[in-house]
């Protein structure tokens, strides 16, 4: 994934090095709002620390992968060289926690053992649109990719049960690291009246995982997936 990163960048400079000099060039701003779905269990990295949470001998109950659905708040600063090609750079916000119990045991006085899985993560992201129809006072449906660093923080809070002697303690394991990762997308633009203003519907699909150091810092598995989709709405402007 390091390596694709380091691939992405080097051909996005490329490209807008070999962009003509006579190209128009056009920068914009847009802020927004969407969703994002992660993977499910079937489909997450292997060591996933989650899928590990209700695989093991004594695992924990919540909602499903679902449950880790939340809101990402986003901006990014776009240069458009001609009608077609565009280079944008974008940094979001998301974060969400889920409450957990242990599947099959309870206290001594028969209340659950509760934790809370919280994740947060920043991505940072550069990336490529290629507009076919151009001209901005159309409808503009385009696609793209690029890549990101996404920086993680994801901690296990609450009581836990030693497994030797089935005793209940209370503990916080936290990890905070940064992923390289990969990003495609689509999306389309409607305008406003106009070339200046916008409204974007954009679908991104990410492809990261970071490393929670596994038993070493309290964790059931080595790897945190943040990979899936994310579906955003934003405002654009263009100056």
């Amino acid at each position: 994934m390091q390596r694709f990163a380091v691939r992405s960048a080097v051909l996005i400079a490329v490209l807008f090095l070999a962009a003509p000099a006579s190209a128009q060039v056009v920068q914009s701003a847009q802020v927004g709002v969407g969703a994002v779905f992660p993977r499910g269990f079937d489909t997450r990295v292997p060591g996933d620390t989650l899928v590990a949470n209700v695989t093991n001998a004594n695992p924990l109950a919540f909602g499903g992968m679902s449950e880790f659905t939340t809101a990402q708040i986003n901006g990014e600063w776009n240069v458009t060289l001609g009608d077609r090609v565009e280079f944008g750079a974008g940094v979001g916000f998301q974060k969400r926690t889920v409450p957990s119990v242990y599947r099959d045991w309870l206290n001594e006085d028969r209340t659950e053992i509760v934790q809370a899985l919280r994740l947060r993560v920043v991505p940072v992201t550069a990336v490529v649109r290629f507009l076919p129809f151009g001209r901005p006072h159309n409808v503009q449906p385009y696609v793209g990719g690029g890549f990101g660093i996404f920086n993680y923080r994801y901690s296990e809070v609450g009581q836990f049960m030693d497994t030797t002697d089935l005793s209940i303690f209370s503990e916080r394991y936290t990890v905070v690291g940064n992923a390289p990762g990969a990003v495609v997308l689509g999306g389309v633009r409607m305008p406003l009246g106009g070339d200046i203003y916008g409204l974007t519907m954009e679908y991104r699909y990410t492809i990261a995982s970071g490393d929670t150091g596994g038993a070493a810092n309290g964790f059931l598995g080595d790897k945190i997936d943040l990979s899936g989709g994310q579906l955003n709405f934003g405002f654009l402007v263009r100056f």
